[in-house]
């Protein structure tokens, strides 16, 4: 059937379309098994078209942005995975209003806002993955969140229909959205406002700088691994828990800072679910707090994950 469905997307898309391809590749934690068939579509059109071949042939779909806040399970993704990395990159700038294809790396999107002497973003500066990553977990970082400047959302629904979404019909909370499961992000729009350059490198830097004393960035990890709890530090607990540069394998906790769990060679995915439940259940036994995953676990069967979704 993958096979079939392989030769119908390369027959009606310009898709690059490749079986049973590894997801070690396409992830920042460079784990993960193989996808039966991975899709890298060429534009907005060319994803579309894609869509609607799997939803006509009714096969699992995984949508992957820069493969970054995921955790991919060593027996990979069946069905089809799509990668956004090729496509959906567009960007514009009228007056105060920045349109941005959600397949854009945040850091681009915010690098072009300062570069147009607009506030409202800069403060993202370094948060790791896409534009549409970004917004189904409504990132954020020193104080802003991605869904603070919205005006709405673009996007694919389970019924393969495009719609705009307005902000004041999404749901944002802390790390959280009301998007669905199926909705396949397409582009959004920012309302920002103009500023003195000057205050916006600075906030710019600020970020920049911050983000470079506190965390290892030159590691393979997926980013913040747990959400804060309220008033409360996941990275502060873990670090009181004595978890620092705790190892299970070639998978380690940070020593730099307890929130980011590393690959520091060749982690399989059980080395880094194993480290991930020892962490959960040292702050759980310590602090009586159960931390949530902002990382999200993809191909694990249920009995694997237990306790930790």
């Amino acid at each position: 059937m993958i096979e079939n469905i392989m030769k119908e997307l390369n027959s009606e898309t310009s898709s690059l379309c490749l079986m049973n391809e590894s997801l070690k590749k396409h992830t920042t934690y460079g784990i993960g098994g193989p996808a039966d068939l991975m899709i890298f579509p060429k534009s907005k059109q060319d994803l579309i078209k894609v869509i609607e071949i799997i939803n006509e042939n009714k096969i699992q779909l995984t949508i992957l942005g820069s493969g970054s806040n995921v955790l991919v399970s060593d027996k990979g993704i069946r069905g089809a995975v799509i990668s956004l990395k090729n496509s959906l990159k567009q960007i514009k700038v009228s007056n105060n209003i920045l349109y941005a294809e959600c397949g854009t790396m945040l850091g681009k999107i915010v690098r072009h806002a300062v570069k147009n002497n607009l506030i409202g973003l800069e403060n993202l500066n370094g948060v790791p993955g896409t534009l549409g990553g970004a917004l189904i977990m409504n990132a954020g970082a020193w104080g802003g969140e991605i869904s603070e400047n919205l005006i709405h959302v673009e996007l694919i629904n389970s019924k393969n229909e495009i719609k705009k979404i307005p902000k004041k019909d999404l749901n944002f909370s802390y790390r959280k959205s009301s998007f669905q499961k199926d909705d396949i992000l397409l582009s959004a729009k920012f309302d920002l406002k103009k500023a003195d350059e000057n205050i916006i490198h600075e906030n710019f830097i600020k970020a920049q700088s911050g983000r470079k004393n506190t965390q290892p960035l030159n590691q393979r990890s997926a980013g913040s691994l747990f959400k804060n709890p309220e008033n409360n530090s996941a990275g502060k607990l873990l670090d009181e828990a004595g978890l620092k540069g705790f190892s299970i394998g070639d998978a380690v906790i940070s020593d730099k800072h307890a929130n980011f769990f590393i690959n520091n060679g060749k982690a399989s995915s059980n080395d880094m679910i194993r480290l991930i439940k020892k962490a959960h259940g040292e702050v759980l036994e310590r602090f009586k707090i159960n931390l949530s995953l902002e990382v999200k676990l993809i191909g694990f069967n249920e009995d694997e994950i237990e306790g930790l979704c």
